[in-house]
């Protein structure tokens, strides 16, 4: 008679022997330990001085050319730059779901500049006049406008990331080469916003007006006058 957790089994010499079968819950315990060992030497592995130089990645960039899809022309004037920094917290939760099943929150930490400009290329011959003997010049020009933000990779990074079961899930099946996109685009949106609330249009104009009295007296001009609002 066989058990549900034992079998007989017939030596050559005739006598009958009984071996106990291993549980299914024995099975999966002793695959858990496995894994868990597993991990557990991977990370004493990275503590091991010298072992990730032996078994380290190397990486290897195989990029392309980059290609020049067009030129454009600038005309205009630089005049002024400002340094920002944020800290942006984006959370997206799901209606009926908790966080720890479905949500996502990311902290991030993003600096960039705005720089400050005065078009040049919008001036005319009608914006520039000159008295007869060529002492006094008068310059209209227009007002000095914000660029867009640029955020610095370099100073920009995730400081944490928060993610549900199922996100986590979602990241492990597939890849997300977007996945701080809309940080990055929320951190430039803000940078490009308190840009508006500084004084880097004033400033952008008072480098311009100095930097072409500058030039025009260079030239023989005493007096060089310039208008904003044109």
């Amino acid at each position: 008679m066989t058990s549900g957790t034992s079998e007989e089994k017939v030596s050559p010499r005739g006598k009958v022997t009984t071996g106990a079968r291993a549980p299914t819950w024995v099975k999966v315990l002793t695959a858990v330990v496995v894994v868990i060992v597993v991990l557990l030497a991977g990370i004493r592995f990275s503590l091991v001085p010298g072992l990730n130089a032996l078994l380290g990645e190397d990486t290897h960039d195989r990029t392309g050319p980059a290609l020049l899809k067009s030129i454009q022309d600038m005309s205009r004037y630089d005049a002024a730059s400002g340094n920002f920094q944020v800290v942006v917290d984006l959370e997206k939760d799901t209606k009926l779901l908790p966080d720890a099943i479905r949500g996502t929150r990311t902290l991030y930490v993003g600096a960039g500049t705005v720089d400050a400009y005065v078009d040049l290329g919008k001036v005319g011959d009608d914006d520039v006049t000159t008295n007869e003997d060529r002492t006094s010049a008068t310059l209209r020009l227009p007002h000095a406008e914000l660029g867009k933000p640029a955020l610095d990779p370099d100073r920009s990074y995730a400081v944490s990331k928060q993610r549900g079961l199922l996100d986590r899930l979602g990241d492990f099946f597939s890849d997300n080469p977007n996945s701080e996109q809309a940080v990055q685009k929320l951190a430039a949106q803000h940078i490009g916003d308190a840009a508006k609330d500084t004084n880097l249009v004033r400033r952008a104009e008072e480098n311009t007006t100095s930097m072409l009295r500058g030039l025009l007296r260079s030239l023989g001009f005493d007096e060089v006058k310039v208008v904003y609002g044109a």
